[in-house]
């Protein structure tokens, strides 16, 4: 069972205790969480910068595992919609929650085959956990900044490439039936749990058998942050966040607003911080049309 929850706020669960997590719980990750998206749904990118900060703050408490779900896509692309009423949505999505997607794609590139991205990233999980989870948001970079079709099979082994897949077996995969099964299985779990909203997170405390806890839709990063606590039964400190220009080395390609959700910037002054990267030659500046985004390109160079 999970209990759902539909707003900014949550009640609290019943638990057999509020001890503080020792040594041991921590090596095993006492919460997992499993996240619900969809490749082409803005609302599931604008959750990226909680989700960064969330697992540079608090990774050490849970284990993060992201669950295809096709269900917006199939609805909207099912009933027809006009690539200008996309186009719009997108648009009010990026001007809302600050983190760029470009309408325009349905207008000049439109995504023909919407299924055939969701099946690329269970392929991509074959190899790995963590290469489906660069491969998504190597997808995610091509669609809402680039601009492209990401169920062009070029596309799809372009971004398998950039995140060092072996492409022999991610083509393999790509049109076999054990990725397709896979996803079917995502599609099978985001009905038990009854997800009817994207993106959604729901968590789970493997220590003990307290019901799950959902959140549907995109809430402020503090709610987040709340839920974790009320599974954890305790409010831990978050970690220290590591300096801009490690984070900017892992993460390689980042938005403005991912920056200053992380470290609690304004505007302003990640545009300040960034600037002087960028006279040290350390990152590339990537225009797009609502944000900036940034790429690593490596130590300081000598002029």
């Amino acid at each position: 069972m999970i209990r759902k929850n539909t707003g900014p706020t949550t009640s609290s669960t019943t638990r057999n205790n509020h001890s503080q997590y020792g040594f041991s719980n921590l090596l095993n990750k006492p919460i997992e969480i499993y996240t619900f998206i969809d490749p082409l749904c803005p609302e599931c990118w604008s959750l990226e910068p909680f989700l960064k900060k969330l697992n540079l703050e608090y990774g050490r408490f849970f284990k993060l595992k992201p669950i295809i779900s096709g269900k917006l896509t199939t609805m909207n692309l099912s009933k027809m919609k006009k690539p200008k009423d996309l186009a719009k949505a997108w648009d009010r999505t990026a001007s809302r929650t600050g983190m760029s997607c470009d309408g325009d794609l349905w207008l000049e590139n439109p995504v023909s085959l919407p299924w055939l991205p969701s099946i690329a990233i269970k392929a991509a999980e074959l190899q790995g956990g963590k290469s489906g989870a660069s491969f998504l948001r190597k997808l995610q970079e091509h669609l809402f900044v680039s601009k492209e079709n990401i169920s062009n099979e070029n596309i799809l082994l372009q971004c398998a490439k950039e995140v060092n897949l072996d492409i022999e077996e991610f083509q393999k995969d790509l049109f076999g039936d054990t990725a397709k099964k896979a996803l079917q299985c995502d599609l099978k779990l985001t009905r038990e749990m009854d997800v009817d909203e994207i993106p959604a997170i729901v968590l789970f405390n493997q220590s003990d058998e307290q019901e799950g806890i959902k959140i549907s839709g995109l809430y402020p990063y503090e709610v987040y942050v709340k839920v974790l606590c009320e599974m954890l039964g305790s409010a831990p400190q978050p970690a220290i966040k590591p300096p801009l220009l490690d984070f900017l080395k892992y993460y390689h390609f980042v938005a403005s607003k991912e920056i200053s959700v992380v470290f609690d910037w304004n505007s302003e002054q990640t545009q300040r911080e960034m600037k002087k990267l960028l006279i040290k030659r350390q990152v590339e500046k990537m225009p797009a049309k609502y944000d900036t985004f940034w790429r690593y390109i490596g130590d300081e160079k000598e002029f």
